[in-house]
């Protein structure tokens, strides 16, 4: 089975390889990292742009290899909601027969200091490593596991939204379900 990965963010390619074996134990997987643009900018602030993301990038990675069975687009986002700012994810899965599905990540609400760095116009990673004194967190843990002292990362939250999103590729119920 080949899935296209529409980033070379390892987080986003290990989550990809975990989330393919857990739902597909006895595929052959070949993950294929691709260079696409999300068109959402380096940081999405609100769940829209965040999920037009994730559209964008499994389209453009579909574009770029075209000859896969799925092309996987996962995006990392920021929202204010009641003045507090919040972290998640969406993802987006095309399939060989053209279906979309897609699922959003549990929320993080993130300190103050965070915020402070983001309305200054600071990417979020950059933010958290600057409060956190670490380096390249997005890369990492993020700020999943920097907050809750790795309990959960990025790639773990990564990893269980993308099996949610996997759902209707695999269950009867869902009439893709029947192309793979």
């Amino acid at each position: 089975m080949r899935v296209v990965v529409a980033s070379r963010n390892p987080v986003k390619i290990g989550a990809t390889q975990r989330a393919f074996e857990t739902v597909f134990p006895d595929a052959s997987l070949e993950i294929m990292p691709a260079d696409v643009d999300s068109g959402a900018g380096d940081q999405p602030d609100s769940d829209a742009a965040t999920r037009r993301g994730a559209r964008t990038r499994a389209r453009r990675s579909a574009e770029t290899i075209p000859e896969a069975d799925f092309w996987v687009g996962l995006e990392g986002g920021i929202e204010i909601v009641d003045e507090q700012l919040m972290a998640f994810a969406w993802m987006a899965v095309i399939g060989r027969s053209g279906d979309v599905s897609e699922a959003r990540s549990v929320t993080l609400p993130l300190p103050p200091a965070v915020k402070e760095l983001v309305a200054g116009g600071m990417e979020l990673g950059e933010a958290n490593d600057r409060v956190f004194s670490t380096a390249n967190s997005k890369h990492g843990g993020g700020a999943f596991g920097l907050l809750t002292d790795g309990l959960y990362t990025r790639e773990g939250i990564y990893r269980q939204t993308l099996i949610i999103a996997l759902v209707p590729f695999v269950h009867a119920l869902y009439p893709q379900a029947a192309s793979i």
